[in-house]
């Protein structure tokens, strides 16, 4: 299971492909053994049955890649809005200790001046 989680999309695409091919290749070597034995209809629900359980695979993966995509995008959504947020969160602790500080040396300035020019 560790194996199958490790796969990217594009690698699962491809096994399923293959896995597709290797399963046409069989069921044709099959065909050829089934005619002889088995009614063309029976077979030809067989197949349809086949099918619709691949397609259904198909389906299935392509939601799983499309909520993987989803996901992506919120995770990096959310990394943006938590990086904008700690920048506020700096400038705003930035401004707090540099404001008293101006603020402090303005009316020490203030201060002295008015003591030279008396």
């Amino acid at each position: 299971m560790a194996d199958a989680e490790a796969l990217s999309v594009g690698e699962l695409g491809r096994i399923i492909d293959a896995l597709r091919r290797e399963f046409h290749e069989g069921m044709a070597g099959i065909n050829a053994r089934l005619d002889r034995l088995v009614s063309s209809d029976v077979h030809t629900l067989q197949m349809a049955h086949a099918e619709q359980c691949i397609a259904s695979l198909d389906r299935d993966l392509q939601k799983e890649c499309e909520a993987r995509s989803t996901l992506e995008r919120q995770f990096e959504s959310y990394r943006l809005a938590e990086a904008e947020r700690r920048e506020k969160e700096r400038q705003t602790r930035l401004y707090q200790a540099v404001v008293p500080l101006l603020v402090g040396l303005v009316a020490a300035a203030v201060a002295v001046w008015g003591v030279v020019v008396k």
